[in-house]
Formats: C-alpha cells, sequence, structure tokens
C-alpha cells in the first residue's frame, strides 16, 4: 500500500472513531490495468485513466448524501496534466469539499498552479500538516489564513514500550545495532545514500545493520522492474557491506510496521527532495520516540528543529555516517532525543487527528451552501414506423394500451385480481404487482414510448409509495400481501417480493426521468438489496441481482454494489453447475415459475462485468430451457404452472402463465444484447407469439384495445380473468421486444449510412 493510501485509511478510521454515528467511506483511485481487492470501507473505485469516472464519482457522493468530501491531493495521482481531471469532481461536488494537500510547492509550474488554484476556489478548507505548507499557501496562491488547518501527519499507537531489542528477533537482528528505512522503494529516497555511509558506520560500529523495508514503488515496477533495487544490492557489495545492508521487500501491515519501528535504534530519512511537504515514514518514526538522523527536507527541517533530530546535508554520506556514529556514542543525547519525539509525537496520536478533521469538517459544513445539479436525461424515441408496425415482415409488438391497467389501479396501488375485466378488490393488493408496474412505467418513460403520456395519474408516484410504504426498517424486509382496507396482512413478505423491489428499485436509479425518485430509489436500495444474500430462494437471488445490474448501469465503480452482484451472481453459477446433469442444465431440480429469469439474470450480471463463464452459462442454461419450452409445431409452449417439471419427470402442459412467456422475452433480449446474436432476437419473438395466439390452443391472450392479459392457458380454454401480474406480464413483453425492435432498425440504418458512405 502506498503512503498515500495508508494515510487515507488511517485518517478514515480516526474520523469514524471521532465520529462514532457517521458512516466513513472511501473512494480509491485505481492505475490503469490494475484490480485491487480493496476492503468493506471502499465504496467506489475511480479508474485514474478514465474522465468521466471523475464525474460520477461526484453523482455518487450526491447520491449516498456524503455531507463532507475530503479529499487527499498529490499531484501525481489523479489523471490529466498535473492531475486536473480531479477538478471534474470537486466542481460538480454538492457537499463541502476539505482538501489535505500533501505537496506544497513553492515553485509551482503553470500547470500545477493552475491546478491547486481551482482545487482552492472549490474547497471551504484546507488542510496542511506543516507551517511552511501554510506560509506557501498564503504568499504564492492568496489563501486566506482562515481558510486553512494546520493539522500534523497522523501516528499509529506504538506497541508496548519494550528496549528494541525485545523486537530485533523478528527481523533476525539480534545483538546488531539497527538503522531503519522504510517505505515503497524509489530512487527519490536517497538510500543510496545511506549505503555509502555504511562503511564509516561499520568501521566504529561493526554490529550495525541497515534495514530498508518495504516494495519497490509500483509506478517504478512497471517501469523499470526491480532494477532500482538490484543496483542498491551491488552498490552495497561493491562497497563491502552487503552483510551490513539487508532490503526487506515487501509490503507490511501496520502492526508489522511498528514492530520494525520499535526494532529500530535510528530511523535515516536520507531524501533527495528538499521540497517534501510531508513524509509519513518520518511521522511514524518520530512519533514513536526514535532518534531520527535525515536530510533536511521541508517536513524534517520543521519536526526536527530544536534538536528533535539530526538533520545533516542532502547528498552527504559522510554527514550521514558522522551523525549516526555520533548519537550512537552519546547514549544521553539518543536517549534526551528519543523523549523530545515521543512527547511532541503524542499530539499526532490518530485518536487526535481524528478529532482535529472532525472539527475542521464541522466549520466547512457551516459556511458552505449546497447545489443541486440536475444532469438531463433524454429517452431516445421510436421511429414511426415501428410504432405503426409497419415495414418489416419481422413480428412487431402492438402499441401498449393502459386502459385495463388504470381500471386496476387506485389511490393506494395495484390491485391483484379480476373476475374477467372487473376488479376483484377481496384479494386487495400486493408488492409483487406494484414493483412490476413500476418497473413498466419506468421503462416505458426513458423508452419514450407513446403510451406514457397515457399512464393513469400520478402512476410512478403510487407504485413508488406503495414500494415505500411496503419497507419494513425494524426487520430490514419489505410486506407483499395487503388488504383492501390498507392493512398489511403479514409481518415479512415472501424472500420472491423482496427480490423484485430490489429489482424495481434498481430500474428506477438507472431510468428513472425524475432525480427525486432516482435519488429515493438509490437510498432505499442500500438498505433492502444487502439483505438479498440471507435468502436461499433462486428466484429472489435473480430479481435482486438484475436489480443490482441496472444500478450499476449508472453507479459504475460502486464497490458494494459489485461486491453484491458477484455474491449473487455466483451462488446462481455455483447452483446451475451443481444441479447440472445429462440432459439437465438448469439451477436446479425443477424447473417452476419465472423461469427465464434465472438465466437473464447471469447472462446480464455477466455482461456488465466481463465475467466470461457467468456469460456462457447463463446463455447456456437459457438455450436448453428454449429448446424445452418449445412445441414440435415450433411455437412456444412454456412449462405448466399445473405441476411444473421435476428432473427425471413428466413436464407440466397445462396451466402456461403469461409471466413464463415474458420472463422468456426478457432473457431472450438480454442474450441478444450481450451476445448481438439475432437467433435471440428470433427466440423473444417466438416467446411473444404466445400472446397474439401462437400457442397451443390458436388463442390470443390479449386485449389489444386495453391491453389486458388472461390469467392462463389452460387444457382447453384462455382463463378469462385478466389480473394485474398476468396484465404487467404482457404489457412489460411488449414494451421490451418494441424497444429491441426500435435497436434493431437504428443498427440497420446505422449500417446502411456507413455502407453508402
Amino acid at each position: 500500500m502506498c503512503g498515500l493510501a495508508t494515510f487515507t485509511g488511517d485518517l478514515r478510521s480516526a474520523v469514524a472513531g471521532a465520529v462514532p454515528d457517521a458512516e466513513c467511506f472511501v473512494l480509491a483511485m485505481t492505475d490503469p490495468g490494475a484490480d485491487y481487492d480493496y476492503p468493506p470501507e471502499v465504496w467506489l473505485d475511480i479508474p485514474e485513466d478514465v474522465p468521466q469516472a471523475y464525474g460520477r464519482a461526484a453523482e455518487f457522493l450526491g447520491d449516498v448524501n456524503a455531507d463532507i468530501l475530503c479529499v487527499q491531493h498529490e499531484y501525481g495521482i489523479y489523471g490529466g496534466p498535473d492531475g486536473d481531471r480531479l477538478l471534474a469532481l470537486v466542481r460538480r461536488a454538492t457537499m463541502p469539499v476539505v482538501a489535505t494537500l500533501h505537496t506544497v510547492l513553492d515553485h509551482p509550474t503553470p500547470g500545477q498552479f493552475r491546478v491547486l488554484q481551482e482545487l482552492i476556489r472549490c474547497a471551504s478548507r484546507l488542510v496542511v500538516m506543516t507551517e511552511r505548507a501554510q506560509r506557501i499557501l498564503r504568499e504564492v496562491h492568496g489563501v486566506p489564513a482562515e481558510q486553512i488547518a494546520v493539522i500534523p501527519h497522523g501516528i499509529p499507537d506504538p506497541p508496548a514500550e519494550d528496549p528494541p531489542m525485545a523486537h530485533k528477533a523478528e527481523f533476525d537482528a539480534v545483538g546488531r545495532t539497527v538503522l531503519l528505512t522504510f517505505g515503497l522503494l524509489s530512487p527519490g529516497k536517497g538510500v543510496e545514500q545511506a549505503i555509502r555511509a555504511m562503511p564509516a558506520i561499520v568501521a566504529q560500529r561493526p554490529d550495525a545493520l541497515y534495514l530498508v523495508l518495504g516494495a519497490t514503488h509500483p509506478n517504478i515496477l512497471r517501469r523499470e522492474g526491480e532494477a532500482h533495487r538490484d543496483s542498491l544490492k551491488r552498490l552495497a557489495a561493491q562497497l563491502g557491506v552487503a552483510d551490513h545492508v539487508r532490503f526487506l521487500d515487501r509490503f507490511v501491515d501496520l502492526p508489522t510496521l511498528t514492530r520494525a519501528i520499535a526494532a529500530a535504534d535510528i530511523y535515516l530519512t536520507p531524501y533527495l527532495n528538499e521540497a517534501q511537504s510531508v513524509s509519513g515514514t518520518l511521522a511514524y518514526s518520530f512519533g514513536m520516540g526514535k532518534a531520527v538522523v535525515s536530510t533536511p527536507y521541508w517536513h524534517a527541517a520543521e519536526l526536527l528543529a530544536e534538536g528533535r533530530g539530526a538533520l545533516v546535508p542532502f547528498a552527504d554520506p559522510a554527514a550521514i555516517a558522522s551523525a549516526v556514529v555520533g548519537l550512537l556514542a552519546d547514549p544521553a543525547r539518543l536517549r534526551a532525543m528519543r523523549e523530545a519525539a515521543y512527547a511532541l509525537g503524542h499530539g499526532m496520536r490518530w485518536s487526535r487527528i481524528g478529532a482535529l478533521y472532525r472539527d475542521v469538517f464541522a466549520a466547512a459544513r457551516l459556511e458552505a451552501t449546497r447545489q443541486r445539479r440536475l444532469s438531463p436525461r433524454a429517452a431516445p424515441s421510436i421511429p414511426p414506423r415501428i410504432a405503426e408496425a409497419g415495414g418489416t415482415p419481422a413480428l412487431i409488438a402492438p402499441p401498449v394500451r393502459l386502459t385495463h391497467l388504470a381500471r386496476l389501479m387506485d389511490s393506494t396501488g395495484i390491485a391483484q385480481h379480476a373476475t374477467r375485466a372487473i376488479v376483484d378488490r377481496t384479494h386487495g393488493y400486493c408488492l409483487d404487482d406494484n414493483t412490476r408496474a413500476l418497473i413498466l412505467g419506468t421503462i416505458l418513460t426513458a423508452e419514450g414510448d407513446p403510451a406514457a403520456s397515457a399512464m393513469p395519474a400520478n402512476f410512478l408516484a403510487t407504485t413508488s409509495a406503495f414500494v415505500q410504504h411496503a419497507w419494513d426498517a425494524d426487520t430490514g424486509r419489505f410486506r407483499n400481501f395487503m388488504a383492501y382496507d390498507r392493512r398489511w396482512l403479514e409481518a415479512v413478505g415472501s424472500q420472491d417480493s423482496h427480490g423484485r423491489a430490489v429489482w424495481a428499485l434498481g430500474t428506477v436509479m438507472a431510468r428513472g426521468e425524475d432525480q427525486s425518485q432516482r435519488g429515493w430509489a438509490h437510498g432505499l436500495l442500500e438498505h433492502a438489496a444487502p439483505p438479498a444474500l440471507r435468502f436461499d430462494s433462486l428466484r429472489a437471488w435473480a430479481f435482486a441481482l438484475l436489480g443490482v445490474v441496472e444500478a450499476l448501469a449508472v453507479r459504475p465503480g460502486d464497490l458494494r454494489l459489485e461486491r453484491l452482484r458477484t455474491k449473487l451472481a455466483e451462488r446462481l453459477h455455483d447452483h446451475l453447475r451443481g444441479n447440472r446433469r445429462p440432459g439437465w442444465t438448469w439451477f436446479e431440480d425443477v424447473v417452476a415459475y419465472d423461469n427465464g429469469r434465472l438465466p437473464q439474470a447471469l447472462i446480464a450480471a455477466g455482461h456488465q462485468a466481463g465475467r466470461a463463464e457467468w456469460l456462457a452459462s447463463g446463455i447456456e442454461a437459457l438455450a436448453w430451457l428454449c429448446r424445452n419450452q418449445r412445441a414440435e409445431a415450433g411455437h412456444f409452449r412454456p412449462i405448466g404452472s399445473a405441476g411444473f417439471w421435476r428432473r427425471g419427470g413428466e413436464r407440466a402442459l397445462h396451466d402456461q402463465q403469461p409471466v413464463e412467456a415474458a420472463a422468456t422475452v426478457g432473457a431472450c433480449l438480454t442474450a441478444w444484447r450481450a451476445t448481438d446474436d439475432e437467433d435471440w432476437l428470433e427466440e423473444a419473438r417466438r416467446a411473444y407469439a404466445w400472446f397474439l395466439g401462437d400457442n397451443d390452443l390458436g388463442q390470443p391472450m390479449h386485449d389489444a384495445r386495453s391491453g389486458a392479459c388472461h390469467d392462463g392457458l389452460l387444457c382447453d380454454r384462455v382463463n378469462q380473468n385478466q389480473g394485474a401480474e398476468s396484465t404487467l406480464a404482457f404489457l412489460m413483453a411488449t414494451t421490451e421486444l418494441r424497444a429491441a425492435v426500435a435497436d434493431e432498425w437504428r443498427r440497420r440504418d446505422t449500417g446502411i449510412v456507413q455502407a453508402a458512405q
């Protein structure tokens, strides 16, 4: 872990300790091509080389209602010239910005000056770690004193006050006088100067051992490999001190690091750059009461003044040797230096630093004003030739009609059942149908379908309110069934209904037209999605996974959602592998209901995450399902709900449900978009044709005038009831297929234009 990452992690923990009721999380910068296993406190990673990621990060912070953005600033860790891509984030941040400046230069380049000036303009408060850095900000950048806070670099609590010898065994240094330098190895650290000092030190102290602890800096490693480390080893051998210089090439955790400092007799920082504003390694060693020999870079010159350490000229091995030998020969001076460092270091403990940052954050919030930004969203329009269902021999879905859906809806929500076309209020409402309606309304609006203008008044507001009311924060679960008089009929709803609610929330996050509604959906999804991991229903996992995939489409890099996507997809993938048998490529030992959603979720997650094994397995399972849902005559025949289909048993042929056709349409369209294989579009059309009458009885399942759909295909007739689940299944399949056909026409038109050009 680099020094800035270590600092950020320590600061986060310190602030969390100082503000126990706050959620403190991290946005991590990710190097190009890197794939880090971030801890749970990292909620979002920002790819350094992706300009759009910075704006998305600002939007993410607004959606999670962050109160403060604390930026750790170094020119080299953000993308663009002099790290100027960071500015896209801080300019769009709607919360106060506090910037901790780790490098403050008295002679910045024009680009560095411009970037820092803009960061200063966007920040409510600036934090620096030395008085010199504060003076430079005031003199070079014209920053008023009240905007600057000087807070020292934090340090961990030291281990028990044992003498160095108590920790030397761990580093194979028993009986040795240990000199220590640690940190990511790079040429600017001046380690070669300390090695050149070792012959003179060894001449006076034959037991001297110089430990160089730390891996090579990742950027150096990518460019040069271990050339620098190898050159240092050769130098030690040439000087005859190879037995007195030891490299510990590894990343170390904080406990190991503190023990290494405790094992040292003297800490060396022979850095070569005077303009180093801060050194975390110096702060750690100094604060733990170590005697320090250092070159006079800015941080060291200030921290080690007044006899708190020994300062030597830059690139002067003889001076390093003289200072080390002198300290080792004068135990009283060595002890006094350690005591002075330890006393000053007491105020540098992270617990104290966390409280100081808490106060800075409070001050920034007092003076800052929030600015909300509304990002306009344009919905694509459907070409007239598609809307009119003409101009192509391919099956085109009829226009969406919402007349019957309006009958089923009142001020509470969507009623569950109907006797023929008349609402049956006996059964009240359920979350399942209201989430389906919310998904439908959101997609109609996002796709610019003409039916969106014909939606019942307050359609989206009513269905959203039903979902909100169904949520029980005390149990962390949704309720499902509600009586007509608005009494909940259960304390906890089904796992499937919970999963569908997550799906709806993710859809609103991704496609909702209203900023407030998108924010509501994001806030509720954060609480509602994680409980899906406690479920044992595969369909609940699949519904929730579809919602998480939707959410990640507009929140890429949200590590919490990515982790949830991975866990849910892996569970489905594991079940598919575990239940696979010759002739049986399915997730469980029964093909039951809403079947297409299982492979659809795995395909969607695999395509989005770039996980080829999920995608391939989902495609294979869907292909198997489609083969087994095809009648001898070639039309779609879903598994009947009158018995389902158990492995080794007979498949049920009757009581075919509209939800099965809709699930297959959705799954095949997801596969089509993931693979560009036109066969999947044809499979979607085959399943959709079931609604239009291409089924076992040759009977249409829908009412073209009202948009209603009958409740099932029995062995000899159509179920004449027109309930919410069936109607919403038909309307959803219609909406999805119309959007897909519109996409297909756009692709064809684009191909024609390109060919003409």
